[in-house]
């Protein structure tokens, strides 16, 4: 990992670590694990280290104390902006507009923060196979979304705004795993239909 090569990246790895301690992901794995895999993703890209320093932490304003501000204080503007463009608005409670106000903020942040977003949802939705082949259905119940058909519907936005602003190969990589998640999820439903007809 790319971590080491760099005191930026190495302190940002830290701020993670203590934004996320005792946190778990879906599946029980430490959520560093998370913000982990998004940086090796993007430097797998060849990213820059702001880039990379912002994905170490774009999920710590969201799950922890941190604010913005402090990112900023530390990692710098440019690094701080990318964060809270990263950052939910938690003041939106209904599901749908929360992401769709979400994906506007990363639409104005530009091609860095679009990045991060879509190496964010292409590792979410690794993780979502997995989950979803283990649990089918009731994956869902794993995950935040109110429905698997929302999630769907918001991973499909968030491949438009990765198309459009955000590299070609990881536009690419992203839909192979919606079209890969949605022909699975299409085999399991499919194959529940059928089950309920013959019984």
């Amino acid at each position: 990992m790319v971590i080491g090569e760099s005191e930026a990246l190495r302190g940002a790895f830290d701020v993670a670590v203590d934004a996320h301690r005792g946190q778990q992901r879906h599946d029980g794995s430490p959520y560093i694990a998370h913000p982990l895999t998004v940086c090796e993703i993007l430097a797998a890209r060849g990213e820059g280290e702001t880039t990379l320093v912002a994905a170490l932490l774009h999920d710590a304003v969201e799950d922890s104390e941190i604010t913005a501000g402090e990112v900023t204080e530390r990692f710098g503007v440019e690094v701080g902006e990318l964060v809270a463009a990263l950052t939910e608005d938690d003041e939106i409670d209904d599901w749908v507009t929360r992401k769709d106000a979400l994906r506007a903020q990363v639409a104005g942040a530009g091609a860095s923060a679009a990045a991060i977003y879509g190496a964010d949802k292409l590792a979410n939705l690794r993780e979502m196979r997995a989950t979803y082949a283990a649990h089918g259905e009731a994956a869902i119940d794993l995950h935040k979304a109110p429905t698997l058909d929302s999630r769907v519907a918001a991973w499909r936005a968030d491949l438009e705004l990765v198309v459009r602003l955000a590299g070609s190969g990881l536009a690419a990589d992203l839909r192979l795993e919606l079209e890969a998640f949605e022909r699975e999820r299409a085999t399991v439903t499919g194959d529940a239909q059928e089950a309920g007809v013959r019984g």
